[in-house]
């Protein structure tokens, strides 16, 4: 990897970490500057905004991470009851990437950007609508092979898990602590095992 490419990797990854932590909009250019210890030209060079680098967060940071944890697990699933419970409870009580006090990173910049911000709105949408369809595919696959009921909905299926989902971490964001997370993972379990 080029010097350059490293600066521009350095500057995503730490202000990703200040953007989780402290929110987009209160996250400065020049907290992000004296965090990575880059000059302001050094920024400039590589993004011409904010919200440039904000895009290329999510692009680049959000989406791969997205891609590894929300749908790789469930994808290729040929027991999505088991496998959807698995991942939730992963992602709520395992994932290093994610942190209670801080809640879901694509679920606070979606609270957070998406009024004002359509090339925000976009992006955040693609990920949101990757990971519905993942959901909604597998529903699908598990009713041909009599896994999961015929009359189940796989759209408000994948509606129910994802906003579950976004809604307890913000409880354990609110609480700073995960033990609402263990609640719901009995309610889900629950749910889950009615879709059968």
């Amino acid at each position: 990897m080029s010097k350059a490419a490293n600066t521009r990797l350095t500057i995503l990854h730490k202000a990703f970490e200040l953007i989780y932590s402290k929110g987009y909009q209160t996250t400065s250019i020049d907290d992000i500057i004296a965090t990575t210890q880059v000059t302001k030209g050094a920024f400039y060079y590589h993004f011409k905004t904010k919200d440039e680098m904000g895009i290329a967060i999510i692009e680049e940071i959000l989406k791969p991470t997205m891609l590894e944890s929300f749908i790789q697990p469930i994808e290729n699933s040929q027991n999505p009851i088991d496998d959807l419970y698995n991942m939730i409870s992963y992602l709520l009580l395992e994932d290093p990437f994610l942190e209670v006090k801080y809640g879901c990173p694509v679920g606070n910049l979606t609270q957070e950007m998406t009024p004002w911000n359509a090339q925000f709105s976009k992006a955040l949408l693609e990920l949101v609508n990757q990971w519905m369809h993942t959901i909604q595919k597998i529903i699908l696959e598990a009713q041909n092979s009599g896994l999961v009921r015929k009359e189940v909905n796989g759209e408000q299926v994948a509606f129910f898990i994802m906003s579950g989902y976004w809604g307890i971490r913000n409880f354990g964001k609110l609480q700073n602590n995960n033990s609402c997370y263990i609640v719901y993972l009995k309610e889900f379990r629950d749910y889950l095992n009615g879709l059968k």
